[in-house]
Parts: structure tokens; C-alpha cells; sequence
């Protein structure tokens, strides 16, 4: 599998030929706006760092064919050919299968109202699983390979995010959603993951880093 980063929250996820993109948002690279050839598009959640609309409607109709994916909310909102992805759904694509893990974006504040949030567990073809949980520490599903760890968030502190790590136990982890923080600040969340989170392989990707993580 190969990951490739797009800022902030935003992954092109490649296994075998199937090439998925996962929320890009306002805090996205121009880059991930101009990918062609996307078997998928998923966006965990509104919020507009995860999904922007207007630099978003370039790329659905370069990827006309592409699966679109969202939860409910949103897919709601934006209609068809949005399809809503709740949390266990399963959507099996010529060389991975993308997964609904969750149901609710994290608290920020009691008085703001909670919002729609899934993540999702690619599993690909070659037995490599990538979990990108959106903007919630809530769930660790089983099994995860590769997980894209939220690094900064109005909702986060680095003790969750430490424990979420630990709790979801992946081979290989990198951060996302990380443009909340200056690059001079961001090493001290980093250090605190790679020094207290039990990660063997934390690769430290930049925005537009890239990866590949063999099967196990």
C-alpha cells in the first residue's frame, strides 16, 4: 500500500490499481484537487478543513467515475451521486474495500452540537489496512496496519492522541491533521507520540510526504 499525504487531513490510499482519496479539505494542497484516475472519494465529515466544496467540484468532475462516499449528513446535503457511509458499511472496489468506523465527530465545546463523523478502514488487496479515523479518538478497530493519526485539534490533547494510539496498536502511524499548529510547535506533539505512544514505526511524513507499507 502507498499513502501518500495531500496536507492536513487528505490521503491519496493506493493498493494495487485502485487509487481512493480521503477528505480534502480547505487545508489540502492544490494537488489533491488536480488527482485524476480516483476509484473513491470519502469525506468523514462536514467540517470544511475535511471537504472543500469549491475546490471539491473540479475534482468530482475530473473522477466522474468515482465513487463518492460521505456520511450521512453530508452525503445528504450534497445528494446525488453522494452516497451515505455509516458506520460498518462496506463498499468493495476492484482492489480494496472501504469500511464506515463511527458515527460522531468528537466534542469540541457542550455547546456546540455534534456533527456526522465515520472514518474508514481501507483494507487492501494485499492485506494492508489503513485507518483514518476523521476527527474522533473514539474507535480502534482491530487489526489496523497503517493508522493516520490526528496529531492537532480544537476537540484533541496530546494524552488522548497518545492513549488512541496506543489503544489502536498499528504496525506503521503518521500524522494528519496537523496544519492547527505551527511548523516550529509541531515537533513537541511529535516527540510526545514517538516518546509515549509505543509506535515501533512512526514515520514523521510531512504534507506532501510519501509512504508504502508492505503486508506484514
Amino acid at each position: 500500500m502507498r499513502i501518500t499525504r495531500h496536507g492536513h487531513a487528505c490521503l491519496l490510499v493506493e493498493s494495487g490499481d485502485t487509487r481512493v482519496l480521503i477528505d480534502p479539505g480547505a487545508f489540502s494542497s492544490p494537488d489533491a484537487f488536480a488527482l485524476t484516475d480516483l476509484d473513491a472519494v470519502v469525506v468523514t465529515h462536514q467540517h470544511l478543513d475535511h471537504w472543500d466544496r469549491e475546490r471539491g467540484a473540479a475534482l468530482l468532475r475530473a473522477n466522474a467515475g468515482a465513487v463518492l462516499l460521505a456520511d450521512a449528513e453530508t452525503a445528504a446535503e450534497l445528494g446525488d451521486p453522494w452516497r451515505a457511509h455509516r458506520d460498518g458499511d462496506r463498499t468493495d472496489l476492484r482492489g480494496a474495500t472501504l469500511v464506515g468506523v463511527g458515527a460522531t465527530h468528537a466534542e469540541i465545546l457542550p455547546t456546540l452540537p455534534r456533527v456526522a463523523n465515520v472514518g474508514v478502514r481501507v483494507e487492501g488487496a494485499d492485506g494492508v489496512t489503513l485507518f483514518h479515523p476523521g476527527d474522533s479518538y473514539e474507535h480502534a478497530p482491530a487489526g489496523v496496519d497503517v493508522l493516520a493519526l490526528p496529531l492537532s485539534a480544537p476537540w484533541a490533547k496530546v494524552s488522548e492522541t497518545v492513549a488512541f494510539a496506543r489503544r489502536v496498536a498499528p504496525r506503521v502511524a503518521f500524522p494528519v491533521h496537523d496544519r492547527t499548529i505551527s511548523e516550529l510547535a509541531q515537533g513537541m506533539y511529535l516527540g510526545h507520540v514517538e516518546n509515549h505512544a509505543g509506535l515501533a514505526d512512526f514515520r514523521r511524513l510531512g504534507q506532501a510526504d510519501a509512504t508504502t507499507v508492505d503486508p506484514a
